[in-house]
């Protein structure tokens, strides 16, 4: 065999050294290993991992339970959107019970004909609104009468009276 020359000295002495690096940064790397438990990389998802917006809100959503706050939440702002503009222009959702044996809506009207109006209208209003929301989420509308209109009790009075003492009996 002939003797090595300059050039193949050194890709010997090279392939050498490289060896010897592969070998020192397998020594660390199960040293690192054993110090961390195990193999850790980047391969495999965790709940580390960078994330949308979007889909660290929904996990959120998920893990916290807000699916129904946040659902009721946005029937109140998409509430024309979904009754549509004639029934919206006349009926405002006030507030929404989450107790589980209620899931009440409660629905203002501006007059007492729009609160008879939207009370034959409320099966046709449920269904739509679990449809949005998501099924069972409302299970009542309470409507109620325009604000201010309490019934008064007590003497009658005539067209155009001024005071009290102006009753009929």
């Amino acid at each position: 065999m002939p003797e090595a020359t300059g050039v193949d000295l050194a890709r010997q002495a090279l392939a050498a050294a490289k060896e010897a690096a592969r070998a020192r940064g397998a020594a660390v790397n199960d040293r690192k290993r054993a110090r961390q438990g195990g193999l850790r990389s980047g391969a495999r998802a965790d709940g580390r991992d960078p994330m949308r917006l979007g889909a660290a809100l929904e996990r959120m959503r998920t893990e916290h339970g807000w699916e129904q706050p946040m659902a009721v939440a946005g029937v109140m702002q998409r509430w024309d959107e979904i009754v549509g503009p004639e029934v919206a222009g006349h009926c405002r959702p006030e507030a929404y019970d989450a107790d589980p044996e209620k899931r009440e809506l409660v629905v203002r009207c501006d007059s007492s004909a729009w609160m008879v109006q939207l009370r034959h209208l409320t099966p046709h209003l449920v269904a739509l609104l679990n449809k949005e929301l998501g099924q069972g989420t409302v299970r009542f509308i309470k409507v109620l009468p325009p604000a201010g209109s309490g019934r008064r009790y007590g003497p009658l009075r005539a067209p155009g009276s001024t005071g009290p003492g102006d009753t009929y009996g």
